[in-house]
């Protein structure tokens, strides 16, 4: 029997039981109560609170703008839907770099006031103090390598991370390192397929590609691409499963037009 189906709490644990069975492991960013509880009753394996809610919950260009109080607000909203998954939330832009004190300060906020089972934060070597005393802490430690888009206005473009030599050794130096000092999966996003598959035999630790192919251990997508709620992203690594943009709102056209026809609400819909 695979691990996925029989587990009731899925764990960091779980995550590298999966990897060593040849399982794929299956993640995707919530925001909030409602559509985490659907997600979890549908065994998602992780659920990421990603700083992506700054763009597709609070209409910010990057996410560079989201603060920790906002994070933790999203990350309890989920927590309170879970009763499988395992909740890992993103350290906002602000929040780790270059402070290794202050970096613990926010995780511990995270775990104490929102209830979450894991942090996520960007970068390799220049934010390893920060993971090591995150760490100290007991907090279990998600990376996240290639495209970061926190750092979007130094790259200057959400391009494809990578594809020169000298930064995908760094990238493979940055992997090896971020699992021996302790981090439990790495994201990989946006970089060249080989890469991600040879760094992810590398690895004992689990690898999560978002556009970075089918040899990583499991795959993450932002729910509102997924379930089409965005129109204006259409990366090539992007599949849409529904078109719900559109449905909605037909929906609440269709809504508008029955009110003001004084078809709803009828005799049935009323006391």
């Amino acid at each position: 029997m695979s691990t996925h189906k029989e587990i009731k709490r899925v764990t960091t644990h779980v995550l590298h039981e999966m990897k060593r069975r040849g399982e794929k492991i299956a993640m995707l960013t919530a925001y909030d109560y409602s559509m985490a509880r659907i997600f979890d009753a549908a065994k998602i394996d992780v659920i990421l609170v990603g700083d992506s809610a700054s763009n597709v919950m609070a209409g910010h260009e990057t996410t560079l703008p989201i603060t920790l109080d906002q994070m933790i607000y999203h990350a309890s909203s989920v927590i309170r839907a879970i009763k499988r998954a395992l909740v890992v939330v993103d350290l906002p832009f602000g929040t780790y770099q270059g402070n290794s004190r202050r970096a613990l300060d926010s995780a511990i906020r995270i775990m104490k006031e929102s209830g979450a089972h894991a942090v996520k934060l960007e970068g390799g070597e220049e934010v390893k103090e920060s993971v090591i005393r995150i760490l100290s802490a007991g907090i279990p430690v998600m990376g996240h390598l290639g495209l970061t888009p926190q750092s979007i206005y130094k790259f200057g473009t959400y391009q494809v991370r990578a594809k020169e030599e000298a930064e995908a050794e760094r990238l493979v130096r940055d992997a090896l390192m971020l699992q021996e000092i302790g981090c439990f999966a790495i994201v990989l996003e946006k970089i060249p397929a080989a890469l991600a598959t040879r760094v992810s035999g590398m690895l004992d630790i689990p690898t999560i590609g978002i556009g970075a192919g089918g040899g990583t251990d499991g795959q993450v997508l932002v729910s509102h691409d997924l379930l089409g709620i965005t129109k204006d992203f259409s990366p090539r690594f992007l599949r849409r499963y529904l078109n719900l943009y559109d449905d909605i709102k037909d929906a609440v056209e269709r809504y508008i037009r029955d009110v003001r026809e004084r078809d709803f609400p009828n005799e049935k819909e009323q006391y």
